[in-house]
C-alpha cells in the first residue's frame, strides 16, 4: 500500500514503524543465534541480557529511583485492580479511590472484594468531564493508599497535577499515558500500566513499586500475585511474557534514540493541540465535553453533531486509511488515540479529513 495507514486504536495500539521493522528483521534469527526470541529460554544468557537492558532503559527514561522495583508481569492492568489491595493494604481496613471515569470505577469495584473503599473524590455528578481538584478530596487518615487513574482511556479525562498526599502512598493506573512525558516517579508509591498502548504488545503489564511497600501481602495471597515474590525472582517466578518484553525493550530504545520523554512530551502536546483546535473550531460539528485543563493528550473522544452521521464518518475515514476511530461502546461517538507512535503527520491527516467531512456534511 503506497499511502500511509494511521491506526488510532486505543489498544492494542500502533507501534513505531522502526520497531516493527527491527522485529521483522530479527524474527527468525535474533542476532545470529539462529532462533527467534519467541523460542529462547527465558533463563538463557541471551534473554537475561534482553530483559536487563529493557529494565535499565526504562529506568533511564523515567529516572526511576534506586529504591523502586520494576516488574514485568502478566494479566493486564485489570489484574492490578486486585493485586494493589492485596499487597498494599498492609493491615489497613480501608483504601481510597478517586473516581474519574470507567477504569477508576472498575478498579474501586474490584478493591471492594478486599477492603472498605472510600471514594475520596468523584466527578460522576459532573458527567465525568474533569478531575476534581485536590481541595475537594476527603481522604481518611487511616487509609492504606489513594488510587487514581492518571488518564481515563475511554472518557479522555487526564490528571493535570500529581496529588500531594503526605505519607499516604499514591497509586496510579498509568496504562494509557505512561512514557508520554516526564514524570516524578518518587511522588508515587506504585505505578502500573498495561503495555498495549504506549509500551508494546498486549500480554505485558509493567509495575513500578517502592521497595518499602513490598512484603506485606497476607499469607494466603496467591504466590503469583505477591509483588515481593515477583521482585525477588526478577519477574521470573514463572515464564514471563518474553516476546512482549523484548518488543517493549525495543520501544524503550526507540524512545531514547528520539530524544527521550521530554521530546515525546513536546511532540504529544503539539499533536493534542492540533486535534482539539480542529474540534473546537468546527462550529459545533464536532465536540469534546472534557474541561480544557483535563483533556487527555493520548485519548481524544469526540462526537459529531448528529450521531446518524457516525457510520459515514467511519467509512470515509477508513477510505482515507484512518483506522479504528470508533468510540468505546460505553461512550459512543469517536475516539482518536494518539500515543507516542502516532506521528504528527497522522494527526494532521485526521484533522484534514475531519474538515473535509464537515464541509461536505455540515
Amino acid at each position: 500500500m503506497n499511502e500511509p495507514v494511521y491506526n488510532f486504536g486505543a489498544g492494542p495500539a500502533m507501534l513505531p514503524a522502526a520497531v516493527l521493522e527491527q522485529v521483522q528483521g530479527e524474527l527468525l534469527d535474533w542476532q545470529g543465534r539462529g532462533i527467534s526470541v519467541m523460542e529462547m529460554s527465558h533463563r538463557s544468557a541471551d534473554y537475561m541480557q534482553i530483559i536487563a537492558e529493557a529494565e535499565q532503559d526504562l529506568r533511564d527514561l523515567m529516572h526511576i529511583p534506586a529504591n523502586y522495583k520494576v516488574l514485568f508481569l502478566q494479566g493486564g492492568a485489570t489484574l492490578q485492580f486486585a493485586m494493589v489491595p492485596l499487597n498494599l493494604l498492609r493491615g489497613h481496613a480501608r483504601a481510597s479511590y478517586v473516581q474519574t471515569g470507567i477504569w477508576s470505577e472498575k478498579a474501586l469495584q474490584e478493591a471492594r472484594r478486599f477492603a472498605e473503599v472510600e471514594i475520596a473524590a468523584s466527578n460522576a455528578d459532573r458527567q465525568a468531564r474533569l478531575v476534581p481538584p485536590q481541595s475537594e478530596w476527603r481522604v481518611s487518615q487511616d487509609t492504606a493508599y489513594v488510587h487514581i487513574a492518571g488518564n481515563e482511556t475511554i472518557g479522555g479525562v487526564e490528571f493535570d497535577f500529581i496529588p500531594d498526599l503526605g505519607d499516604v502512598p499514591l497509586v496510579s493506573d498509568a496504562s494509557s499515558h505512561i512514557l508520554s512525558r516526564p514524570v516524578d516517579v518518587s511522588r508515587f508509591g506504585l505505578i502500573y500500566a498495561g503495555a498495549q498502548k504506549n509500551i508494546g504488545p498486549a500480554g505485558l503489564t509493567l509495575v513500578i513499586v517502592r521497595e518499602d511497600l513490598l512484603g506485606h501481602a497476607p499469607t494466603n495471597t496467591p504466590t503469583m500475585l505477591d509483588y515481593a515474590v515477583q521482585a525477588k525472582e526478577g519477574s521470573m517466578h514463572n515464564t514471563p511474557p518474553t516476546f512482549a518484553i523484548y518488543v517493549a525493550g525495543l520501544v524503550f530504545k526507540w524512545l531514547k534514540n528520539n530524544g527521550g520523554l521530554q521530546a515525546m512530551a513536546e511532540r504529544n502536546q503539539r499533536k493534542a493541540a492540533l486535534l482539539y483546535q480542529a474540534i473546537d473550531a468546527s462550529g459545533g460539528f464536532y465536540s469534546n465535553p472534557v474541561e480544557a485543563r483535563n483533556r487527555s493528550w493520548m485519548n481524544v473522544p469526540f462526537f459529531l453533531k448528529e450521531a446518524g452521521m457516525n457510520g459515514a464518518f467511519l467509512q470515509e475515514a477508513e477510505a482515507r486509511h484512518l483506522l479504528q476511530l470508533k468510540g468505546h461502546r460505553l461512550l459512543g461517538g469517536m475516539r482518536a488515540s494518539i500515543y507516542n507512535a502516532m506521528p504528527e503527520a497522522g494527526v494532521q491527516a485526521l484533522v484534514d479529513f475531519m474538515r473535509d467531512f464537515a464541509r461536505q456534511h455540515g
